[in-house]
């Protein structure tokens, strides 16, 4: 059963969910992330640059703490663990399919009791890109998503002007319905067409689109092409790619140490980094800026695909707006198809020519 709560119901929702800690897109310095909040009016549904994977996997994150006395370590104990349920609010239907693929990653074969504790407690609330239509660079349809998709979705809602209409997906979205009580009313006939206009809307809105089958086959015999060092010519390692995609799930891990006392912390790191594969011997696997923009495309169209059966990109297009040299995902895509019919072809010639 859909339903539809009015915008200016939310003050009153905030007070229904004060048991629970509320996050949301906000504009902090010019950028737009996923914060704390303390009431309906810090709320604004902006299409936020920085994923709303950092409620769950944070950039920066204690893992545990410890003493230390001369040489040894002592006393490790982990943080305290928040235990109030999440509201995560305003989240795009990209950012929550992405949160499917980190869900099989960070239990494939360790259970990470970080990032699985906050998503046991968590309930997402996704925005139909509508009003703030999807970016010019979101091309999440060709990646089997939708402005509008319910994947890693508990309830979704879509702004209707004065009221949002509101469709739970699982058993914590109707818990929200029934914890707003009468803030909540059950949707009419009217209310339920409105809603499918804005989804209309949204999907026509997009214009950029490849063929993902064409990519991923493309890929398999390119490896050792000369593509890759095309492409990569521009690229400075900044990682911007990879630190803002919702999927990107790496990280490095560090002790901080100060007059005896320490916490071990994981940070977001990023394969564009010439340290990332860095081992401790000195070797490096991946020395060159080409092998690591191509292990950045086999890695999503590939390696997660065979290891958990979905697809690393969700077509959120943060790397292609984020990027300062331009290198454009879905471009390299479409080079990486075209290149491959071209070198099929000329090797086809060459054994003609045999």
């Amino acid at each position: 059963m859909s339903h539809t709560i009015g915008k200016d119901k939310m003050d009153a929702l905030f007070e229904a969910l004060s048991e629970h800690e509320v996050y949301g897109p906000v504009e902090v310095d010019g950028v737009w992330t996923y914060k704390k909040l303390d009431s309906a009016p810090d709320l604004e549904f902006g299409n936020s640059q920085v994923p709303p994977k950092s409620v769950f996997f944070p950039q920066t994150e204690t893992m545990f703490e410890f003493k230390r006395d001369g040489a040894r370590f002592v006393g490790a104990e982990e943080p305290q663990r928040a235990s109030k349920p999440l509201v995560v609010f305003g989240v795009r239907p990209c950012d929550a399919k992405a949160f499917t693929l980190l869900d099989k990653l960070f239990t494939w074969d360790y259970i990470d009791p970080y990032f699985v504790d906050r998503r046991e407690r968590a309930t997402t609330i996704a925005l139909t890109c509508s009003g703030q239509k999807p970016d010019e660079n979101c091309f999440c349809t060709s990646i089997e998503g939708s402005p509008s998709g319910t994947e890693g979705v508990d309830s979704l809602w879509t702004d209707l002007g004065d009221r949002y209409f509101v469709e739970s997906v699982t058993e914590k979205g109707e818990a929200l319905i029934e914890l707003g009580g009468n803030l909540f009313v059950e949707a009419v006939s009217d209310d339920e067409s409105s809603a499918e206009e804005v989804k209309e809307n949204a999907v026509k809105a997009i214009t950029r689109t490849f063929d993902r089958a064409e990519v991923a086959e493309s890929l398999r015999c390119l490896f050792e092409s000369k593509y890759w060092e095309d492409i990569s010519a521009s690229c400075i390692g900044c990682g911007m790619c990879t630190l803002l995609c919702p999927t990107c799930h790496c990280f490095d891990i560090n002790d901080v140490v100060k007059q005896g006392e320490g916490r071990r912390e994981r940070t977001w790191d990023s394969c564009q980094f010439e340290y990332y594969s860095s081992h401790a011997s000195g070797h490096n696997p991946r020395p060159a800026k080409r092998m690591r923009q191509r292990n950045r495309m086999y890695h999503k169209f590939l390696y997660i695909d065979n290891n958990l059966g979905v697809i690393g990109c969700v077509g959120c297009g943060r790397c292609i707006s984020a990027c300062p040299v331009n290198i454009d995902i879905i471009d390299v895509t479409e080079g990486a198809v075209a290149r491959a019919c071209m070198e099929k072809d000329a090797d086809a010639k060459g054994e003609e020519a045999a």
